[in-house]
């Protein structure tokens, strides 16, 4: 494959685009593969430590918004300090992540060693979220800078990587966790070889600066389109990940709401002075919104649908629809610009048609009895979700020039973070609640039977408590081979949560999809979408 474009005459923006391209996928492949194998043993981690789906929840969401600090404030400084400097504090980072993570250990069944564990896991999983998000702090304005004619296109081509890397992730998990029982410290050690290829790739390499910084644009400048704006969408994200991430060190809940909303306060004020009280482009602010659904509705549900669908079917075949909708993805987003040209689509239809069809997915998947209709269901799941990430990023690029790598580094870390504070927790929280109202309304002795000894909550309101199902005794009942009537019930309840969870799932998307029809008739009623530059075009065009 050619990287090169049309920009400076068609000559490639750099001689080593190439290199660069593929070191940022293989950069973000190990990225995949780590969260595809974590998917796959959340099941071991619920039975080994007998951790409720919440906890599960907010465990995958460290794995996630950890990736918000770590994109974000690399892509501020990466045209300060290099890109190179960045790649290797994101190396030794997914060194240490492992090292923490494989710390936990089942203890003596107590709650301090329960807690031990759960630190450890979220701890480890929060430092890996930070070196991925670090890493495409490098690799997001890298690629848009190399191939400004094109984003959309190559863009994908470099977020192929993350399907990649969970099909990597989930065929291994298959053959040494369902086959052979592998420990799950092992499976999940299995990322660091990715991480050592990427690490080889980017040895030594030049790396070309974005438009922005080219043309010397201070951080002041860059911060402008994002304005006070931005920030508001940044800051309640912050405040709940301090409510979520700080009791981790003996903080007290009220004393890490406090210091959640002094955080989200000043990041408002800190913009606010740097951009000189510059509100920001309505637009990217929406663009923003938009991104953390986006976040919820892709990363929240496939950190989710391997232990979804391996509780509906089989663990194995769990498995298989994973790999199934990873390869969807994976094909196709190395179709985007033949998709782009063939249907006449701009990156905004195109992203309002991917919304529809993952509203169509999830709610055919929500009533999937057989394996086949799990099949049609999840691939039209997968075909929507396939284009989000990546043409989000591209738009923000083509539309907004002068932000240089800060804009879709904020982007990125919003759909992270919502992911990790929203999206992973709020997909646990919904399954436990319910399974446990399936199971109360079944049979109310029954579910004090099985019930947690911890109510579930959503955001840290009261009022939306609810009772899930507790993880080691639900394990033992799925685990079963000849169930009693009891342990019947139990899964049934549990299988009937997970439905009515991806039901409620599919809301996101068909709110997607009104956002960007409203984008879309913004555009048309600007003379369409068009990519444009820093300079006298960008004045007129941009939003």
């Amino acid at each position: 494959m050619r990287t090169e474009n049309t920009a400076n005459g068609g000559a490639p923006v750099a001689a080593n685009a190439n290199r660069l391209l593929w070191a940022g996928f293989m950069a973000i492949l190990a990225a995949g593969v780590g969260f595809a194998i974590r998917g796959g043993i959340f099941d071991n981690w619920g039975k080994e430590f007998g951790f409720t789906g919440a906890q599960l929840g907010s465990i995958g969401g460290a794995g996630l918004s950890g990736f918000c600090f770590g994109i974000i404030i690399g892509g501020i400084i990466c045209d300060k300090i290099g890109y190179g400097k960045l790649v290797i504090t994101a190396f030794l980072l997914h060194i240490l992540s492992a090292v923490v993570t494989f710390a936990a250990v089942p203890g003596d069944g107590g709650e301090a060693a329960k807690t031990l564990a759960y630190n450890c896991l979220f701890g480890g999983m929060f430092i890996f979220a930070f070196a991925n998000g670090t890493l495409e702090a490098v690799a997001n304005p890298l690629v848009a800078t190399l191939f400004p004619n094109n984003r959309t296109h190559y863009l994908n081509i470099l977020h192929a990587s993350w399907p990649a890397g969970m099909i990597i992730g989930a065929a291994l998990g298959w053959v040494l966790d369902d086959k052979m029982n592998v420990s799950w410290k092992l499976q999940l050690a299995l990322y660091l070889i990715p991480t050592v290829i990427y690490g080889i790739m980017f040895m030594g390499q030049h790396f070309p600066k974005s438009e922005a910084s080219e043309k010397g644009a201070s951080l002041g400048e860059m911060f402008k389109d994002v304005g006070i704006l931005g920030a508001i969408v940044v800051a309640p994200l912050l405040l709940l990940f301090c409510g979520s991430f700080l009791p981790l060190f003996g903080i007290s809940a009220d004393a890490s709401e406090k210091i959640g909303y002094v955080v989200g306060g000043l990041t408002v004020v800190a913009v606010g002075v740097l951009t000189k009280g510059s509100i920001g482009s309505f637009l990217l602010f929406t663009l923003f919104i938009t991104h953390g659904l986006i976040g919820s509705v892709e990363l929240g549900t496939d950190q989710w649908i391997q232990f979804i669908t391996g509780n509906l079917f089989t663990s194995e075949q769990g498995k298989y629809l994973f790999l199934w909708t990873s390869v969807i993805m994976f094909g196709l987003r190395f179709s985007a610009h033949w998709i782009e040209n063939t249907l006449k689509l701009s990156p905004v239809a195109l992203l309002l048609v991917c919304s529809v069809l993952g509203v169509v997915g999830l709610q055919m998947a929500s009533t999937m009895q057989t394996f086949t209709t799990a099949l049609v269901a999840l691939g039209i799941y997968a075909v929507g979700k396939t284009f989000f990430w990546p043409t989000m990023l591209a738009v923000a690029s083509d539309r907004f020039p002068r932000t240089g790598a800060v804009a879709i580094s904020i982007m990125g870390g919003i759909g992270m973070l919502s992911v990790g504070t929203i999206g992973g927790p709020g997909l646990g929280y919904l399954k436990d609640r319910f399974a446990g109202e399936a199971l109360k309304e079944k049979d109310a002795a029954l579910f004090a039977e099985y019930k947690a000894e911890k109510p579930s909550t959503f955001l840290g309101i009261k009022s939306m408590e609810a009772i899930g199902l507790d993880g080691k005794k639900l394990g033992e009942a799925k685990d079963a081979k000849e169930k009693t009537d009891k342990q019947k019930a139990v899964v049934a309840a549990d299988q009937a949560g997970d439905r009515k969870t991806l039901k409620v799932d599919s809301y996101i998307p068909a709110a997607m999809a009104l956002l960007y029809l409203g984008i879309l008739l913004y555009f048309k009623s600007i003379g369409g979408y068009k990519a444009v530059h820093i300079g006298e075009e960008e004045k007129k065009a941009a939003a």
